[in-house]
């Protein structure tokens, strides 16, 4: 390894908001980089290897590849878009030296590209601005560009970060160009601009190691692997390295696996250099921040800052009437155990255990943040419940201080004032309204208390009839707003268990919207539906129809129901209210009451009200 191998190399984030098209165009430069053959089929957004992430169209986990371009190796780390997942950009941008900066020409500037782009602009990173969707009808390159200038001008970026350079693209067709009016051929302009405009690694082969563990991955055979770059120094296998926890702790270990990156496979390697991207497994129970060291000269580089949670649910052990029947793991132990694993790998959750046993604390940076968590749980066969999702409020000051959020909205016109009245009642102060030149929308730009959000995603589809687009971004902690309104109505619950009949929840139609069909099985204090009014109705669902001798004269027809409502998990958890759960098994998702028995909910209720 010589210093032309490092001057070869380039390491390079690319960063953007949600669905502005990064994972594709970097399909498209594996595609076009001489790394698989003609007639070899790539996966499409082949980054996104998780089945959650194909699922949803995002990504969750940062990804590295290697790109081969000429006689270089550009190292590309796919990272995610959206603020819940800020403890992997905040990670990554410490393994490069330059970010590609992925904005859509017709959306521009939305609130997680400022927030990635804070991030890299920190840390003193070379920018490239990547105008994506060039082949939009809509497409409005100049402006977004402008906007993009504005916000590097707002996030006190320097004069060279602010004199960057900019290609446009179009993912989906593979071309890239310098000219906004020309869409271009291939992806070489973008190859020649990461080679011009990223600087090679500046590190020194020949001072003693130093390695930082930034991503981590788990595998059944070589257990935790860690992810991150060569600062300074050669490893080799076989060294005896000193390992520098970010706990203070410090033990010797052998290295007995060390991985480069080759397109998206880690390929077996026996040397590295510093400024190399390299996965070490063998090392035991390494986690996130930790310093692989020269033996000799144990030097520990500083731990990244992490965004501190601003969410916290609590986890418990599913006691449902009919727990244990779908899932695999069920015990208080298991659910511990998978709790705590999952924390070792994201440094940006947090769990706690509390003074009851099968209850457990768990605090992250969003309500999709936990969601991803509990459907991969869920997918693994794990059984439990979970509460409504609540703010972690601070005190600064001597004052009660709340985390508010930054949110941005596209609106169609007529939607306008619904939106606004809504996030009103939700304790949101409008900040900005900027109608689109093209006419038909309007940008709302709001700063609501994170719980007013909690929920709101679904109203707002259903306000703007599904046109409306809205992403939000951590504000900061500001002096508590007030109670926040948000479900309106009570809840329709089954008074006892059995399977829900067609007869029953015809004659209940009137009262409400039910969750249920016939043949669904419940029990006593599940929630079926919500009720048309303001309280808590419970109700028998599972009533038969009396039989008689009696031939009726309608006997013949089918006994028609309106369409439950499906919830999603998403939905489902930010649905309840402080006095119910959500049962979450690997087949079924079901919405309960705390309590089970009516008279115990009554009762707990009158003690409240005279407290």
């Amino acid at each position: 390894m010589t210093q032309s191998h490092v001057d070869r190399l380039r390491n390079v984030a690319i960063v953007a908001h949600v669905d502005h098209g990064k994972t594709t165009l970097v399909d498209q430069l594996l595609r076009q980089s001489g790394l698989f053959r003609n007639n070899q089929q790539l996966q499409e957004r082949a980054m996104d290897s998780g089945e959650l992430e194909r699922e949803r169209g995002i990504t969750i986990l940062a990804k590295t590849t290697a790109i081969p371009y000429r006689d270089r190796k550009i190292n590309i780390v796919d990272t995610p878009g959206h603020a819940d997942f800020s403890g992997e950009v905040e990670r990554i941008v410490k393994m490069v030296d330059g970010v590609l900066l992925v904005v859509d020409a017709f959306e521009g500037v939305m609130p997680q590209t400022k927030f990635v782009l804070q991030k890299a602009l920190a840390q003193g990173l070379a920018p490239i601005v990547v105008v994506n969707k060039m082949d939009r009808d809509n497409a409005r390159p100049s402006e977004v560009v402008d906007e993009v200038l504005d916000l590097f001008i707002e996030l006190d970026a320097s004069e060279e970060q602010c004199d960057f350079p900019v290609v446009y693209t179009s993912g989906v067709r593979g071309t890239a160009s310098l000219d906004p009016a020309d869409l271009g051929t291939n992806m070489e302009p973008l190859f020649e601009a990461i080679v011009k405009h990223i600087p090679a690694p500046l590190v020194d082969v020949d001072a003693p190691l130093q390695w930082q563990s930034t991503m981590l991955e788990y595998n059944e055979f070589l257990g935790r692997i860690g992810i991150g770059r060569v600062v300074r120094g050669r490893i080799r296998v076989g060294d005896t390295v000193a390992i520098l926890g970010r706990d203070g702790s410090s033990r010797k270990s052998r290295i007995t696996k060390l991985y480069g990156f080759e397109g998206l496979r880690r390929v077996d390697t026996e040397e590295a250099s510093a400024g190399d991207i390299v996965a070490l497994a063998g090392l035991g129970d390494i986690t996130v921040g930790d310093t692989v060291a020269d033996a000799m000269n144990p030097e520990a580089l500083p731990a990244p800052a992490i965004d501190e949670p601003t969410l916290q649910m609590s986890f418990l052990v599913n006691n449902s009437p009919l727990a244990g029947r779908e899932g695999t793991y069920v015990t208080s132990r298991k659910l511990r155990e998978r709790l705590y694993a999952e924390m070792e790998s994201d440094v940006s959750l947090r769990v706690e255990d509390t003074e009851d046993a099968d209850t457990f604390l768990v605090s992250s940076r969003g309500e999709l943040h936990l969601s991803i968590l509990i459907e991969r749980m869920r997918r693994e066969g794990y059984e439990m419940q979970v509460s409504k999702p609540r703010v972690i409020v601070k005190e600064i000051n001597g004052q009660k201080m709340e985390p508010v959020e930054r949110l941005v909205a596209d609106v169609p016109d007529d939607a306008v004032g619904a939106v606004i009245e809504a996030l009103g009642v939700r304790r949101g102060e409008l900040r900005e309204m900027t109608p689109y030149p093209s006419g038909g929308s309007t940008k709302l730009e709001f700063a609501v208390p994170a719980r007013g959000l909690i929920g709101f995603r679904n109203e707002f589809l259903t306000m703007t009839r599904g046109y409306g687009t809205m992403h939000q971004s951590f504000l900061g902690y500001e002096p508590w707003k007030g109670d926040v309104q948000t479900r309106r109505q009570g809840v329709i619950v089954a008074s006892e268990g059995g399977v829900a009949t067609a007869y029953s929840l015809q004659n209940l139609e009137d009262r409400g919207v039910f969750f249920i069909t016939p043949g669904t099985v419940v029990y006593e204090g599940m929630i079926v539906g919500e009720h048309a009014r303001e309280n808590d109705l419970t109700v028998n669902v599972v009533k038969a129809k009396h039989m008689s001798n009696v031939r009726s004269a309608t006997k013949e027809e089918t006994t028609r129901l309106k369409a439950p409502r499906n919830l999603s998990l998403e939905q489902a958890i930010s649905y309840i209210e402080d006095d119910e759960l959500v049962e979450i098994t690997p087949q079924n998702f079901r919405l309960r009451k705390r309590k089970l028995n009516k008279s115990e909910r009554e009762k707990s209720a009158k003690q409240s009200v005279q407290v």
